[in-house]
Formats: structure tokens, C-alpha cells, sequence
């Protein structure tokens, strides 16, 4: 097969599941950055690392041989459910460090970032919708934007508090919220209408997020860079974080996925019907 045959016979379902694989693979390193900020405190805290060595490899044999994908869909299950888990007592755990005990704005601002873990919460609904929905069925794009807009509203929240524990020092700041606030009104719009007009429009400001993400992930590292009487360690690990811009294109791209399967479906709706109507107008001739 050429490269042109081989890149169009990719389909979303097959992007989306490496989208799940490598996403889970790349959270443990996250993760470790975020956790390694305390020491690793609690013990509790190397799960999440150890879930997301051990979830991709599991994953991985189903991705690269469709034999093996029909025999492991038990093992999909598991690491589904395994990450949901994972993502809600890791929710249940960030607010419980200062939150639970005296439940007010203060808290909820600097308290270790409650949305984060729910990532695992998403990657294993995706992990799950693959298994229960076929892909070339109608439900299965429309719940992939549906986690994108789910995300959507984590990172708007997230964008929110963070910035706000330095109180919008710089203007900047206010940019990924304006933009996540964006995002997540036209993925709603794009899950209730994907009319294919809109759902370009809806790519496009996906690409604007993209865009605001890596220019947010290099501004996090020149702020780390500039303190050049750190050492590089401590500037990765106590600075601003550096991976989390990156959340805007990430998400961006779970969206691409599902609008692309949208506008799969919305052009073989449109050739079935071009179908029946010749066959409609040959029965009338």
C-alpha cells in the first residue's frame, strides 16, 4: 500500500483508541512531576503512576492486531473501569486535603487540583465507549465530543484556578480562560447541531485552542527558565506547570476526533440518500 492508502484507511475509531493509549501512558508522567512537588507524602499517590505504566500495556495489543482486539475486550473493560476508579478517588482525595474540612473559595483556589485526576475518569469512558458502541453506528462520534466537551469544562476550570492562585498577575492569564470558555460553547453547539458548516467553524476554534496551548506551555517554561539560581529540578517540579497548557490540544484533539466521525456519518447519510433518490427516479423512468 502507498502512504496515501495508508493514511486513508485510518478511521477515527482506530485514532481515538491510540488517543486513549497514549494519553494514559503520558499522565503517569504528569503525574510524577505534580506528586513529586510533596515528596510523595502519601504512599497512595505512585498508584496513579503505577495504573498508567501498567493500563497501556494492556491496551496496546489490541491496538496494533485487530485478532487480538476481538479477543481482549474483557481486558478494556478492566482498565476502564480501573481508570474511572482511579480518576474519581484521586477527585476524592485532592479535596479532601484541604476542601472537605473547611469547604470555602479559599480552599477550593489552593487546594491540590480536584479536576485533574477526573482525566482518568474520561480516558476510561473513552476506553469503555469503544467497547460499547460500534464505531460506524450513528452514537459513537456524538459521545466522543461529548467527552471533549466534558473535558472542555474540566480545563476551564482548571484554567480558572490556577491562574487565580497568583491572582491574574499578568493579563496573559486571562487568555486560556476566555479560550476554554469558548471551546466548550461550541462543542456544546457542535454535540446538539453537527451541521457540517459548523462543525468546520467548531474545528477551527479548536485549532485556536491548540494554538493557545503551546503558547502556553512555552511561556510556563520561560517563567521556569528565568530563575536561573534554581536549579533545573526544582524549576520543573516547584514552577508552573508545565504540561498543563498542553490540556487545550489535547482536548482539541479528542474533539477533532469525534467532528470527524460526525462529518463521516453526515457524508454517508448524504450519499445514502443520493442513492435512493437515483433509484427512486430510475423506478419513476
Amino acid at each position: 500500500m502507498t502512504l496515501r492508502e495508508r493514511l486513508g484507511a485510518v478511521t477515527p475509531f482506530f485514532v481515538a483508541r491510540a488517543f486513549a493509549l497514549g494519553n494514559l501512558a503520558f499522565l503517569g508522567v504528569d503525574i510524577l512531576l505534580a506528586h513529586a512537588a510533596n515528596d510523595f507524602a502519601l504512599p497512595v499517590e505512585w498508584l496513579p503512576i503505577a495504573f498508567s505504566i501498567v493500563a497501556p500495556l494492556l491496551l496496546l495489543p489490541g491496538l496494533v492486531s485487530e485478532r487480538l482486539w476481538a479477543r481482549t475486550r474483557a481486558v478494556d473493560v478492566a482498565v476502564a473501569l480501573g481508570s474511572i476508579g482511579v480518576g474519581v478517588a484521586g477527585m476524592i482525595l485532592h479535596l479532601h486535603s484541604a476542601f472537605f474540612e473547611r469547604q470555602s473559595l479559599h480552599d477550593l483556589v489552593y487546594t491540590a487540583p480536584f479536576v485533574a485526576p477526573l482525566s482518568y475518569v474520561g480516558l476510561g469512558l473513552l476506553v469503555l465507549l469503544n467497547r460499547m458502541e460500534a464505531p460506524t453506528g450513528p452514537a459513537w462520534a456524538s459521545w466522543v465530543v461529548m467527552l471533549a466537551l466534558g473535558g472542555s469544562v474540566g480545563n476551564l476550570g482548571l484554567s480558572l484556578l490556577d491562574h487565580a492562585q497568583n491572582g491574574f498577575f499578568s493579563a496573559m492569564e486571562w487568555v486560556p480562560v476566555v479560550t476554554a470558555a469558548f471551546g466548550t460553547s461550541f462543542l456544546l453547539v457542535a454535540m446538539l447541531r453537527p451541521a457540517r458548516g459548523f462543525l468546520w467553524l467548531t474545528l477551527g476554534m479548536m485549532g485556536v485552542q491548540s494554538a493557545v496551548g503551546v503558547l502556553g506551555f512555552a511561556l510556563h517554561v520561560l517563567a521556569n527558565l528565568r530563575h536561573t539560581n534554581v536549579p533545573l529540578r526544582d524549576q520543573v517540579i516547584y514552577g508552573a506547570p508545565i504540561f498543563a497548557p498542553l490540556l487545550f490540544a489535547d482536548i482539541s484533539v479528542l474533539a477533532a476526533i469525534g467532528m470527524w466521525g460526525l462529518m463521516r456519518n453526515i457524508a454517508h447519510a448524504q450519499g445514502s440518500l443520493g442513492v435512493g433518490s437515483l433509484a427512486h427516479a430510475s423506478k419513476e423512468g
